[in-house]
């Protein structure tokens, strides 16, 4: 009975409903939201100081790309590679990656325990790139040593020039000539990446994903 009653009810008052409404005026309003969205990028630039073979500093020139250098036994070169995270990127994790050739040969210069290729950096903190190891592969005779920035880069209103990963090398003083000959044509090549920080709780997650 109870449903009965409330059905019916319903039914009586929708029919007030329908007739009062052939003499009522409509109140009536209208509003749009419009969503615009832009896409967002993360730019960087790696570049280092412009040197001559022997490594000194050739002045007033522009930053480049690329340097080539004439190594001697207990020299010094000047080697800076820097990371620019430029403006209207988005919040990112930078890393940096530096890879030797010639490994084999190097391992053999610094036997019996193989070459640690950081020893010779000058200048590297190891407070503003973490080092996270380093991977060989036998294939490409090749060493690569990774370094993550120490925290998230805020998204930046101006380019923002990181610190130099280090400054210099040093070639050890012990080394000979005959075993620089083994050597010969060794290329350092460093790369910079950068990932977006948003929808990551980590650097760790970001980079696994990134990989």
């Amino acid at each position: 009975m109870k449903k009965k009653f409330l059905v019916a009810c319903l039914c009586v008052a929708l029919a007030v409903l329908t007739i009062a409404g052939t003499t009522l005026a409509y109140l009536t309003s209208h509003d749009t939201v419009t969503n615009t969205f832009t896409v967002g990028n993360v730019q960087i630039k790696l570049d280092e100081a412009q040197v001559n073979a022997d490594g000194t500093l050739v002045p007033n020139a522009d930053r480049v790309k690329a340097n080539s250098y004439k190594l001697i036994p207990g020299h010094t070169y000047n080697k800076d590679p820097m990371v620019t995270v430029l403006k209207g990127s988005e919040s990112s994790y930078i890393k940096m990656t530096v890879t030797f050739s010639k490994a084999a040969e190097l391992d053999d210069i610094f036997k019996p325990n193989g070459a640690d290729l950081t020893s010779i950096f000058t200048g590297y903190n190891a407070a503003n790139w973490i080092a996270k190891g380093n991977t060989e592969d036998t294939t490409a005779n090749t060493r690569t040593y990774e370094f993550w920035y120490k925290e998230t880069v805020a998204a930046p209103t101006a380019d923002v020039a990181l610190d130099a990963l280090f400054d210099s090398i040093t070639v050890p003083s012990t080394i000979t000539n005959t075993q620089l000959a083994t050597i010969e044509g060794m290329t350092i090549t460093v790369n910079a990446y950068a990932i977006q920080a948003d929808g990551f709780a980590t650097a760790d997650a970001a980079w696994e994903a990134f990989n």
